[in-house]
């Protein structure tokens, strides 16, 4: 596992929420990811593409906590997972690959970004582009989990 890579999306993610949403998630433990099912019901998926690596980006949550983080980022309540709320997703998952990217500039990787992408469901599918590790790492909130998923190859 390359910490340079991995590091600067979680350091991100917990400036993203922190800054938007006045929040502070706690990591939990780095884990290997063996499976393709999403550990949210919402997901946002971003790829980038550097000099010597290929990398993706999903961020998946759980119903109550992009509720929560709906609620404190918009100021109004959202009951269900809707376009807002998918938006939402789209523009979280940017803002933390966007952070990161400036991160992984600092150590000398160049590197561009695709669109991002939200699926949505229960028991929905995240296919990462690059071909190595799937590092996830929960965050806990207390509204509930998210998790944070980075997959890398070339590094």
């Amino acid at each position: 596992m390359n910490v340079d890579i991995v590091n600067p999306f979680l350091e991100s993610m917990s400036n993203v929420l922190a800054t938007m949403a006045m929040l502070e998630p706690q990591a939990g433990q780095v884990a290997i990811k063996d499976e393709d099912i999403a550990c949210g019901e919402i997901t946002g998926i971003i790829g980038l593409v550097g000099d010597n690596f290929k990398a993706s980006l999903a961020v998946s949550f759980s119903r109550p906590v992009i509720l929560e983080i709906t609620a404190r980022m918009l100021g109004e309540e959202i009951t269900d997972i809707d376009d807002t709320v998918i938006d939402l997703v789209g523009e979280i998952t940017n803002m933390v690959t966007g952070g990161a990217k400036n991160l992984l500039d600092q150590k000398g990787y160049s590197i561009g970004l695709s669109t991002p992408m939200v699926v949505t469901g229960v028991n929905h599918k995240v296919t990462h582009k690059a071909k190595g590790p799937r590092i996830v790492v929960p965050f806990t909130l207390e509204a509930g989990e998210f998790f944070v998923e980075v997959c890398f190859e070339g590094v």
